[in-house]
């Protein structure tokens, strides 16, 4: 694999440096910096990173609005001829994003998972836990200690009757029961390693079984797993 690249976001230069030097140092390409959301735009879009440190607080367009428009324009394949003849140019595959903020607040989380962020963490994170973070989010796992999981999502994720969550239902249906239980156990925060421990399983197969839950449901990684076992109803808040 080659090495991961990273676009740093924050209006703090001192975070930006003290954030760049920890990941080059461990073989990690920061191919960008942006002070704002504006300037993250323009970033991504001309370095395509595979992740992105995205702060929540920055003068002008915030982090969450500019996760959101990263990752709808790498939906929408943002530029490039789409109908003429001959191979039309597949999408870029979008970058993974990291909130990270000084601010544990849980509204704060829960936007930047519904906006489509990978993670969320606090700037003063340790230099192992940051970069372990990037690898994870770069292997297509999710970055969110499974104790803020549970407690934002049981606060905001309450199940709704909506288009969305009616087409989640019919999705739902097409899992097996063991990827039922499965899902539930991530919405719960479980890692692999403890999945593979309840179920008496390889690690590999648990990924297995992931994958193949995050493929039926159409979700980018466990982060949005999270929020749909809850608005499903598949977990009910406040009971273990």
């Amino acid at each position: 694999m080659n090495a991961t690249r990273v676009v740093i976001a924050d209006d703090q230069v001192l975070v930006r440096t003290g954030f760049r030097m920890i990941l080059m140092s461990e073989g990690i390409d920061v191919v960008g910096e942006a002070a704002n959301g504006d300037e993250a735009l323009r970033v991504v879009r001309e370095t395509r990173p595979d992740v992105v440190l995205m702060d929540i607080r920055m003068p002008g367009m915030d982090g969450l609005e500019a996760t959101r428009l990263i990752l709808s324009e790498s939906a929408g394949g943002g530029g490039g001829s789409g109908s003429g003849s001959g191979s039309a140019e597949p999408a870029p595959e979008p970058p993974r994003i990291i909130i990270l903020t000084t601010f544990d607040l849980d509204q704060y989380v829960y936007a930047a998972i519904t906006a489509g962020a990978s993670g969320f963490l606090l700037k003063d994170v340790s230099p192992e836990h940051l970069v372990a973070a990037v690898g994870m989010v770069r292997a297509g796992d999710a970055m969110l200690a499974p104790a803020i999981t549970r407690r934002l999502v049981e606060r905001f994720a309450v199940p709704t009757v909506n288009p969305r969550t009616e087409a989640l239902h019919k999705d739902l249906a097409t899992l097996t029961p063991r990827e039922r239980e499965v899902l539930g156990l991530l919405g719960r925060g479980l890692s692999n390693a403890e999945l593979a421990a309840r179920f008496h399983l390889s690690e590999a197969t648990v990924k297995t079984h992931v994958a193949r839950i995050l493929a039926k449901l159409n979700l980018r990684d466990r982060a949005q797993a999270v929020v749909v076992a809850y608005e499903t109803g598949l977990i009910t808040p406040g009971v273990a």
